[in-house]
């Protein structure tokens, strides 16, 4: 007697098996007999009744109704499964804030804001949330201060021109590199070219140290650093969770620049590290983890109680 082989076959609408899933049961080979014993019509065509036979199909329905309600309870646990991680996952979820897990980076214990640092976290966030907007007049003044602060005795040329390359920007139209950086980016520019003016002359001119014949270009590094420092702090949580992040808003409440500070701390030590490295144009973005790395561990040694404590603040020449 030859038999059929029986298959079942689980089907899956979508990727996490949470709908249409069926039970196919199809015959690979052709059956000469019927698959669970014989069907026999005696008699005028009335049915022998067979007990093995019943109990053999009754054995089939009972697998059949377990193996679907086994799908169902797995389905049921996948998807709870599924459900947590999202919510665990999930940037800003309930669940995350109120049962934070910690990381390498993360302090682990929940953070206090006095009334003045949380005023001047929300003063530096809304800075954060100026784009830069080329046809505001208070934007176009702000990069002619800056080309006057870089170049003093040159005049300011027109807002779309080649020799804004000569300071860094990518083309002749500086408004189209700020992009993630922000509006905040050009002030720490200006703040730099203010604050430090020996620092940024340098940087600008690049003439310390032996250097490469496809140099970083200087605004645009600028902006890279204001978005890699709002990263590394944590700035866009609504309250930082990383030890940079929480070990920043403890200097900001000793100073509402401590973030300008920072920035200009932050440039210096990535020329600082372009040298070392002996970098070019390529190695960039090499030379920026490298320097948040060490500026992250700056951040974190306990004598430091403001941005002046930095051990690489002393690279900076006003």
């Amino acid at each position: 007697m030859s038999t059929g082989n029986l298959r079942r076959r689980l089907h899956h609408a979508d990727v996490d098996g949470r709908k249409n899933e069926h039970v196919d049961i199809t015959n690979v080979d052709s059956l000469d007999e019927p698959l669970l014993g014989r069907s026999s019509y005696d008699n005028g065509g009335s049915e022998v009744y067979n007990p093995r036979r019943q109990d053999l199909w009754d054995d089939d329905d009972r697998k059949k109704e377990l193996l679907h309600w086994s799908f169902l309870f797995s389905n049921l646990i996948a998807q709870w499964a599924q459900w947590l991680a999202n919510i665990i996952a999930s940037s800003g979820s309930i669940f995350g804030r109120l049962f934070p897990f910690s990381s390498d980076n993360e302090t682990g214990n929940p953070v206090y804001l006095s009334p003045l640092q949380e005023e001047r976290l929300d003063n530096l966030r809304r800075r954060l949330q100026i784009s830069f907007d080329g046809s505001r007049i208070e934007h176009q003044d702000a990069l002619r201060q800056l080309w006057k602060l870089a170049y003093p005795s040159r005049e300011i040329p027109p807002l779309k021109s080649e020799l804004w390359k000569e300071m860094g920007w990518q083309g002749t139209d500086p408004s189209t590199d700020f992009r993630g950086g922000g509006y905040i980016s050009l002030e720490n520019l200006i703040f730099f070219a203010r604050n430090y003016p020996g620092s940024f002359q340098m940087l600008l001119n690049k003439v310390q140290g032996q250097r490469s014949d496809w140099e970083y270009p200087f605004a645009v590094a600028g902006i890279n650093i204001s978005f890699m420092l709002i990263q590394m702090l944590d700035l866009q949580s609504t309250v930082p969770s990383s030890k940079s992040g929480v070990r920043f808003v403890e200097l900001l409440g000793r100073d509402e620049n401590a973030f300008d500070h920072l920035y200009c701390v932050a440039f210096r030590m990535l020329d600082a590290q372009w040298l070392v490295k002996r970098a070019s144009y390529m190695e960039f973005n090499e030379v920026m983890k490298s320097t948040r790395t060490q500026l992250e561990r700056e951040l974190v040694l306990e004598d430091v109680l403001a941005v002046k404590d930095l051990p690489s603040y002393t690279m900076l020449d006003k």
